[in-house]
């Protein structure tokens, strides 16, 4: 069975408060009780006084008749149960109640227990002493007031009377008193305690019951509503809830939750909708590195094999060349054969060349590194090349990052890398355009150069073949070893080289050299 909230916590509410009434209910009927028993202790013992004075002269007189007979009348009164007198050895001389004249009392009894306390008698005893309060045969509860008769003066001076002067006490007047009027009372008092808590209960369930519904169970259904909005897919629904209280901020943290799932229920759907785009992507990068990786072995091995190859070709080479000089120089030679043997001269330094590009290609020298700035290098050579005829017409612009830290590397190497870069940028500008250098430090792992041109640019076919040796679109110069001898250079640095290329808007070759190279070097 589903208990809701509203009702648990106005129930939960009127208990706390029930308890807490009843408390101070019971201390407040305990207090005008106890106030009206003082009140009707009080009254009783004026009462009483009121008796002893009204009879004392007929006492005096010896006219007890006429005195019990007063007595008599006043115990007729409304709220009287009954009076009598008793003397000093406890007998009860009178009483309004005929069965019990004659009737002797002990001394622990009512109405001598006031003074006679643990065999001492007490001349004097205070108001709640001499009271008390019990059931009499009838059942009813009443009020016993015990009020000493003293032996004045007048008492032991009179003719009639033969009381000894010591003698303090002559007797006790004890007045019971009905409590059904107090009781009545308190009665009446309870009821409408009652009667209010009861009224007072029902005001305050009213209450926190609208109050709860307004302020607590009206945002959560509407929170509920929302959820389950949601469970079913909708994104859109907002609560509009204003309040300016803990249930605004829920409501308002639940809207920016469902915002939030929104903006990620696009984002899954464009990733799902760009997933083959991202997988294309991805493999395309993977081949691209396995296709480095190959390009990489294809290095190595082509590597030792010009490195063989050039050496037993660069021996007749040199005696070519030299034979050649020797011959061209001779006195003797035929002046027709010279301009054939100018030809041979310059075939074969053509070719030293290209066997020393061999080597340079094939030496695998360890780089020499020491802390240096991409910067100055970069400068030095411009400083180099800037003054060839290629560069007349190109403008250089410099975006170099000043704070650019030092990384340890070989400073010629890298030049070298930097030339043949900035020398391929020059001749795909013929007509004259603008090299863009930039250098920059890329997620605190590289400084970077980038060299971007405004050429003829690479083709899709070709930018995926410019690193291995021997390709060139330079049909009438080059031995096509430059990019691969950078490639290389850069490799074994622990760096990389990244091209992009628009055929008629340009190239962009960006190199990647780490600020914190592995093994220590």
């Amino acid at each position: 069975m589903r208990i809701s909230l509203i009702f648990k916590l106005t129930i939960a509410t009127c208990l706390i408060l029930l308890v807490f009434m009843l408390f101070f209910s019971y201390i407040n009927i305990t207090t005008i009780k106890t106030m009206l028993l003082k009140e009707a202790i009080s009254e009783a013992d004026k009462f009483g006084e009121t008796i002893i004075k009204t009879t004392h002269y007929e006492m005096l007189e010896n006219r007890r008749e006429r005195a019990y007979e007063m007595i008599q009348k006043v115990g007729t009164l409304q709220g009287i149960d009954h009076i009598r007198m008793i003397n000093k050895n406890g007998k009860i001389t009178f009483s309004t109640e005929m069965d019990e004249i004659g009737r002797h009392l002990n001394k622990k009894e009512a109405g001598c227990n006031m003074c006679h306390t643990d065999n001492e008698l007490k001349v004097h005893a205070s108001t709640m002493n001499r009271s008390r309060v019990f059931i009499n045969k009838r059942g009813k509860q009443v009020l016993g007031i015990a009020k000493a008769i003293y032996n004045e003066e007048g008492c032991y001076l009179s003719a009639c009377h033969s009381h000894s002067p010591e003698q303090r006490t002559l007797g006790v007047l004890d007045v019971i008193v009905s409590l059904d009027n107090m009781n009545m009372q308190v009665g009446d008092y309870r009821n409408k305690i009652v009667f209010l808590i009861l009224l007072l209960l029902i005001s305050v369930s009213l209450t926190i019951t609208f109050s709860i519904h307004r302020l607590v169970n009206l945002p959560l259904k509407g929170l509920l509503a929302q959820t389950q909005k949601l469970s079913q897919g909708d994104l859109d629904a907002r609560l509009q809830n204003r309040s300016n209280d803990e249930m605004g901020e829920l409501s308002e943290a639940f809207n920016q939750m469902t915002t939030s799932l929104k903006s990620a229920r696009l984002e899954v759907t464009e990733w799902g909708k760009n997933l083959e785009a991202k997988v294309s992507e991805r493999t395309r990068e993977i081949r691209q590195m396995q296709t480095q990786l190959i390009r990489s072995e294809k290095l190595v091995s082509l590597g030792r094999l010009v490195a063989g190859i050039a050496h037993e070709i660069n021996n007749p080479l040199t005696g070519i060349l030299m034979f050649a000089k020797l011959t061209s120089n001779s006195p003797n030679l035929d002046p027709f054969l010279k301009k054939d043997l100018a030809v041979i001269i310059n075939e074969t330094n053509r070719c030293a060349k290209i066997v020393n590009g061999l080597l340079d290609f094939s030496r695998e020298s360890i780089p020499q590194k020491k802390p240096a700035s991409l910067n100055n290098i970069m400068e030095a050579t411009l400083a180099l090349i800037g003054q060839q005829s290629i560069f007349h017409n190109i403008h250089f612009v410099r975006g170099y990052q000043p704070d650019l830290p030092l990384i340890p590397i070989d400073e010629n190497q890298i030049e070298q890398v930097f030339i043949n870069i900035l020398l391929n940028a020059g001749q795909s500008i013929p007509s004259g355009g603008t090299i863009r250098i930039e250098t920059f430090t890329e997620n605190g792992e590289f400084n970077c150069v980038k060299i971007t041109d405004t050429g003829t640019g690479i083709t899709e076919e070709n930018i995926e073949r410019i690193f291995d040796p021997f390709f060139t679109t330079k049909n009438d110069r080059g031995a096509g070893l430059g990019l691969s001898i950078s490639y290389g250079i850069i490799e074994r640095h622990g760096g990389r080289i990244e091209v992009q290329s628009d055929v008629r808007e340009g190239t962009t070759f960006t190199i990647k050299l780490p600020l914190f190279p592995q093994g220590g070097d």
